[in-house]
């Protein structure tokens, strides 16, 4: 079958590639229809983010299932079905308890189209077919009339947007959120908007990018342009839920600098480089949480499939580009938000 091969920076190309097969009896074979691009993507596309090569990209799926194992009997064949990123078990303790990042029965970091980088290859979603482990806890029925396209990003950067608003929210009702924008540019935008769905009085969002300041504008988000002034910009307020999206040391002191005693931040990335300097000092004096670590992609995105279904959250407002997979190489590095690519190959 045909996949999208990466082989290092601005080395991807369509190419011939091993088809899956129906291994276990609880595997599904998952034909994508629409693949989002993670904020991630292209940086991994371009060498800005360094991985382990070959592997064929693309992790954010809505497809239709073509066949499944022996034992499974809640999904069928031509049904349309959302596929987390992150593989998990969901038997396991850690998966159970909703910490699905920390399944103990897969390598940790294991996901779709990011190759051996979490100690399994399990193949990507800009492919003809992905095998999928585990199906009958894996895949999410998609809601009869939902647009592939703008569910797409359900398996990771819409769920880690909400993810860092949904839990501070439930803890404070209605309390104002800040969200710094950055290198992690769907994410802020998604955390904007579900905030506003889950209900903060108001959402402060804050980047250097006139683009995306505009869509969060739109979202209704209050907007600040930090353009260079990131050392230097302090708001006239703090706030008890703030989200660092920026990911560069700047944008993330600033968000911390922003924060409210014994507020939280929480951060979407580890940061640009293996190393940050954190004002930890100020934080312990302030009492602030900082959070970090990767979205529980699939106990999180059933409760984002919710609020999805319900209107209250719409994520194609900020997808900018609908690209097929035949010019996804080009469309992976597109220099805007978000991008879908939605399967135009022709089977052999």
């Amino acid at each position: 079958m045909r996949a999208l091969v990466f082989r290092g920076p601005m080395a991807l190309a369509w190419e011939e590639v091993e088809t899956p097969q129906l291994m276990e009896p609880r595997d599904a074979l998952v034909r994508p229809i629409a693949v989002a691009r993670c904020d991630l993507d292209p940086a991994i596309a371009l060498g800005l983010y360094p991985m382990p090569a070959p592997f064929v990209m693309g992790h954010e799926m809505v497809g239709e299932v073509v066949a499944v194992g022996e034992a499974i009997s809640n999904v069928r064949p031509g049904e349309k079905v959302i596929v987390p990123f992150q593989l998990s078990c969901m038997t396991c303790a850690p998966c159970l308890r909703g910490h699905t990042n920390a399944c103990v029965n897969v390598p940790s970091g294991t996901a779709f189209g990011l190759g051996p980088h979490g100690g399994i290859d399990l193949g990507g979603a800009l492919a003809e077919l992905v095998r999928v482990p585990w199906a009958d806890v894996m895949l999410i029925p998609l809601p009869e009339g939902m647009d592939p396209v703008a569910a797409a990003g359900i398996p990771d950067n819409v769920s880690d947007g909400y993810r860092c608003v949904a839990a501070p929210l439930a803890e404070r009702p209605g309390a104002p959120v800040l969200v710094v924008g950055g290198l992690a540019p769907s994410v802020g935008l998604y955390a904007v908007m579900a905030a506003l769905a889950l209900g903060a009085e108001r959402v402060v969002y804050v980047d250097d990018d006139a683009a995306r300041l505009e869509l969060a504008a739109a979202a209704g988000a209050e907007v600040v342009n930090a353009k260079d002034q990131w050392d230097s910009l302090k708001l006239a307020e703090r706030f008890p839920i703030v989200v660092d999206a920026n990911v560069l040391d700047p944008g993330r002191n600033f968000a911390l600098r922003s924060v409210e005693p014994c507020g939280v931040c929480t951060s979407v990335s580890g940061g640009a480089s293996s190393r940050s300097n954190l004002p930890l000092q100020s934080m312990y004096l302030k009492g602030v949480r900082y959070e970090i670590g990767r979205v529980h992609a699939c106990a999180t995105a059933r409760p984002v499939l919710d609020l999805v279904s319900s209107g209250a959250l719409d994520p194609a407002r900020i997808i900018n580009k609908v690209v097929p997979f035949s010019e996804a190489v080009e469309g992976m590095i597109l220099p805007v938000t978000k991008v879908v690519f939605v399967n135009d190959l022709k089977s052999a």
